[in-house]
Parts: C-alpha cells; sequence; structure tokens
C-alpha cells in the first residue's frame, strides 16, 4: 500500500489515515569504523583469499596476502574474482596506491573494480597525474567522467562504497539500464549513473544479457602494485 492516492480521492483529515506500520523494516547492526553491518556478505577481512579465484582459469586466486589485512596485486597473474554472483548490491571496498610513486597516466597504481565482471570502476592513483577524465579514478570507465577527484595521499587508504542496480533484460535484450552510485572517501563522484553497457578499452559498450555475476578486481599488468582490503557486500 503506498502513501499516496489519486489527485480524485477526498484528501484525509486525521494523521492516522496516512500512517502505515507494514512491512517493517528489519534490523541491521552496523559495523564500525568501515567494518560490516551484521548482514553483509564478508567477502575479504584479510584472513585468507578463500572467497576468491582466478578469472583465467578459476583456480585458487594467487595474489599477495599481507600481514596487515589487506592483499596486493600479484603482477601479472590476472584478475581474481568472487566464487560467489552478485545482483543488485551495496559493496564497500577499500584501496590504495603503493607510496613509492612509480608511472604515470593509466601505468601508475592502475586496476579496476569490475562489477558482474562487466562494469568498471577505475581505480588509479591521479594524484599529481593527468590521464583521460573518463579513465580517472572513480570514473566508470569510458563512460562517466567522477563529479570530483576525492582522493587522499598517495600510499594512504580511499573508501569506495558502490550501489549498484542491475540491469533488467527480457527476451534477449536490454529493457532498463543498470546504475551506479560511487562514494569516494565519503565524497559523492557518482550519482546514479546509467551505465551503457560493458566498459572496454576500445570500442563501444556491449550489452550481453547475463544475470547475476562475480566482483571481478583488475591485475592491469604492469606492476601497479594496488592493494585491497575490507571488503564487503549487502544484496539489495
Amino acid at each position: 500500500m503506498g502513501l499516496y492516492v489519486s489527485a480524485q480521492e477526498v484528501e484525509p483529515t486525521k494523521p492516522e489515515q496516512t500512517e502505515f506500520y507494514e512491512p517493517v523494516p528489519p534490523k541491521v547492526r552496523p559495523g564500525n569504523n568501515g567494518s560490516a553491518p551484521s548482514d553483509a556478505i564478508v567477502l575479504f577481512d584479510g584472513s585468507n583469499l578463500d572467497n576468491w579465484i582466478s578469472s583465467r582459469d578459476s583456480t585458487a586466486a594467487n595474489w599477495t596476502l599481507n600481514k596487515d589485512g589487506s592483499m596486493t596485486v600479484n603482477n601479472r597473474t590476472g584478475d581474481i574474482q568472487t566464487k560467489q554472483n552478485f545482483g543488485s548490491m551495496q559493496l564497500h571496498i577499500e584501496w590504495k596506491s603503493p607510496a613509492e610513486v612509480q608511472g604515470k597516466g593509466q601505468s601508475r597504481a592502475n586496476s579496476g573494480i569490475f562489477i558482474s565482471g562487466l562494469y568498471e570502476v577505475q581505480v588509479l592513483d591521479n594524484n599529481d597525474n593527468y590521464t583521460y577524465v573518463n579513465g580517472q579514478v572513480g570514473s566508470i570507465y569510458k563512460q562517466h567522467t567522477p563529479l570530483a577527484m576525492a582522493s587522499v595521499p598517495t600510499g594512504q587508504w580511499n573508501t569506495f562504497d558502490i550501489i549498484y542496480h542491475a540491469p533488467i533484460f527480457e527476451k534477449g535484450q536490454k529493457v532498463k539500464s543498470g546504475t551506479l552510485t560511487v562514494i569516494q572517501n565519503g565524497v559523492l563522484i557518482q550519482d546514479h549513473v546509467e551505465i551503457k553497457g560493458t566498459t572496454p578499452y576500445i570500442g563501444w559498450p556491449k550489452n550481453p544479457v547475463h544475470g547475476k555475476g562475480p566482483l571481478k578486481l583488475q591485475d592491469h599488468g604492469d606492476n601497479s602494485r594496488v592493494s585491497y582490503r575490507n571488503i564487503w557486500v549487502r544484496e539489495l
């Protein structure tokens, strides 16, 4: 039952006529300092890589597990992805570039977070590092320039909070585009933008029919040395 009714209906004259008590929202216990809330699926807590596999051949993920509770891209071993597939979701993920600056443009601490394995939110060290704006940090790669560059200093931890609503397909065709909202370090940088399709380096976005898909993290293959920690998902 909705709160608002047709204009032809008589306007309520008592407050209780516009109050409703069902359905009651479920209780969720918030996390502390970015830790997972009570209903979240924890994908990486620093203890192991059990929830991840190689995107290349589905073998065990071969990235580096660090003593500080993070993992680092193991150069040229390939992307890794979750064993579990997800549709619409709230994703929390933290990442950092190495403190030692190396490379420039797209070759400085380049990685990416691929939603459903298809739609990339760009990870890049853009501090004093110019590149094309629809490929800079926080972009929906080659589709949407971020509203702001909200990165912390090189070598410190960034936080992405991402809201993804999956596209809808019917009879082999997309009938409704997916959307992405991205908050970086508390700053809104993508505001419910339309996903035009896949995010290729070359060419136009494509729209293959798909259901739920994995969360994929990119090995850019250029010794970018990006690290990740504290990854969790709430299914929507």
